[in-house]
């Protein structure tokens, strides 16, 4: 398919400059900091959007927890404009009881979302949005270990938050790695889904990979116009699931 050609090629700059540190780090939508690569720096909560017309009182709003590489996190753009920021805001536009948490990680693997998890779990959690694996794709790791480790990954939160509802979300691999490689890479996450019980959400960069005017100069990472084509893919498939 196109949009699995695109994004391998979106990919591969993508996530190179994500693993350099280049091109910008995401920033603490609260404080402004930009975060390191540690396990205790990547988690923020969505800011500056109101209430909406003050029927949820921030005590009685349940979490949704952004688990992500520097897609998730938002990298090169201001902390209020990452998706997860712009899906709280349709959260608060909604009436919806219900607060955003970024932990989206530049740069990271499978693995190393697995390592953190410990840690990011130690705050509550009602829903869960794991975006993970496209760094394996992009340094070819084999896809078996990359489907052991996410498989761990949901395991992992149905051990710590097992009332959570878990949505996974489709990635793709870069084609330069061939085509048996890429199609067991796009077929690994609705069989991952299907095997853990997670809700599958669509490819994260539909319609947007690939289009320059959609992206940052450095061709790779969505811009304000595509960031808010990526919420809306992502809240097209979050929104049915979220318990009212």
């Amino acid at each position: 398919m196109r949009s699995h050609r695109v994004m391998g090629a979106l990919l591969a700059g993508a996530m190179a400059i994500s693993c350099t540190g280049s091109g910008g780090a995401s920033r603490d939508s609260t404080s402004g900091r930009k975060p390191g690569m540690s396990e205790e720096s990547p988690v923020r909560t969505a800011s500056g959007a109101p209430e909406a017309d003050g029927r949820v009182a921030p005590e009685a709003r349940r979490t949704i927890l952004f688990l992500g590489t520097s897609l998730t996190a938002g990298l090169g753009l201001d902390p209020d404009s990452a998706y997860p920021q712009r899906i709280q805001r349709k959260i608060d536009e909604a009436g919806l009881p219900y607060q955003v948490v970024n932990a989206g990680v530049s740069g990271e693997t499978s693995a190393g979302l697995l390592r953190r998890l410990d840690w990011v779990l130690k705050r509550p959690a009602d829903v869960v949005v794991v975006e993970t694996g496209a760094n394996d794709g992009l340094r070819g790791l084999p896809i078996s270990a990359t489907s052991a480790t996410i498989g761990s990954v949901l395991d992992r939160i149905r051990r710590d938050r097992p009332a959570a509802t878990v949505l996974l979300v489709q990635m793709e691999a870069p084609p330069n790695m061939g085509q048996e490689y890429t199609r067991g890479f796009h077929a690994m996450f609705p069989t991952l889904a299907k095997e853990h019980g997670a809700t599958l959400l669509p490819f994260l960069l539909e319609s947007v990979a690939g289009r320059p005017s959609l992206n940052q100069s450095d061709g790779i990472h969505p811009n304000n116009a595509g960031e808010s084509i990526v919420a809306n893919n992502v809240w097209r498939g979050l929104q049915p699931v979220l318990p009212k």
